[in-house]
């Protein structure tokens, strides 16, 4: 095992592996958030996460190890939370065939470190709120705060200004409104429009119709007078035939 440089570790952590140290050790329990793994010599176990077992993602660590494989780790966290010490061990930062220090340096430990420190709950720390005075300010009327630490000048009163936040939403409420009355108003006209243009095929429809029955009259009425005055033609030529064979036979 190898050890790095560094401030010495609290008495609780005595008689386990050093912080950045490598070795090999035996899984003894498999779970889908991780693995537990026992180093020889120690008593505590320790667990490798599945966002510490390889560089890709892993979904479940069964998929990596099993119970009773031997695996190479690096210390990676040692903490002490109330009575229990917490082991962390590192299987990326390690080579699982010569056992080699991929991470020589501990950047990606440190990395990982300040990634868990950023996401670690804090339900526990709560806020607690002081209690609110009981009294009315002659100077300002509000109530919560005595006269002598009121601030308002008199006969200056002041108010809060709206956010920028806060009045986008509202225009933006606006907005639909005032979009959705002119689109009521061109729906309107467009039907209007199309009414008055029904009307107008209508009324060129009947001008059509009524044209069409006036020619096709005047047509008839035409070929009935020509009809007639040809009837008109050969009476007056048999007349003149009849006058003609009469003169001959006198």
């Amino acid at each position: 095992m190898s050890d790095r440089d560094g401030p010495p570790e609290p008495a609780g952590l005595d008689g386990l592996p050093p912080l950045f140290s490598i070795a090999k050790g035996e899984v003894v329990s498999v779970q889908t958030y991780g693995a537990f793994v026992r180093l020889p010599g120690y008593k505590k176990e320790g667990l490798v996460h599945v966002s510490e077992m390889s560089a890709s993602r892993v979904e479940s660590a069964s998929e990596i190890v099993d119970v009773g494989e031997q695996v190479w780790i690096k210390v990676i966290g040692r903490e002490i939370q109330g009575d229990k010490v917490k082991l962390s061990f590192s299987m990326k930062c390690v080579n699982q065939g010569t056992g080699r220090d991929l991470d020589p340096n501990n950047v990606m430990a440190d990395q990982d470190a300040r990634r868990r420190k950023q996401f670690r709950d804090q339900t526990g720390n709560r806020i607690t709120l002081e209690a609110v005075l009981n009294t009315t300010c002659s100077k300002c009327g509000c109530k919560g705060h005595f006269t002598k630490d009121c601030f308002s000048a008199p006969g200056l009163q002041y108010a809060l200004v709206p956010e920028e936040d806060d009045e986008e939403p509202q225009q933006q409420q606006q907005q639909p409104t005032s979009t959705v009355a002119p689109q009521k108003d061109s729906d309107k006209k467009k039907k209007k429009k199309e009414k008055k243009m029904k009307k107008k095929k209508k009324r060129e429809r009947k001008e059509s119709d009524s044209d069409s029955s006036s020619s096709s009259s005047n047509e008839c009425k035409s070929k009935r007078r020509r009809h007639d005055h040809s009837h008109d033609r050969e009476d007056k030529k048999k007349k003149k035939h009849k006058k003609h064979k009469s003169h001959k036979h006198s």
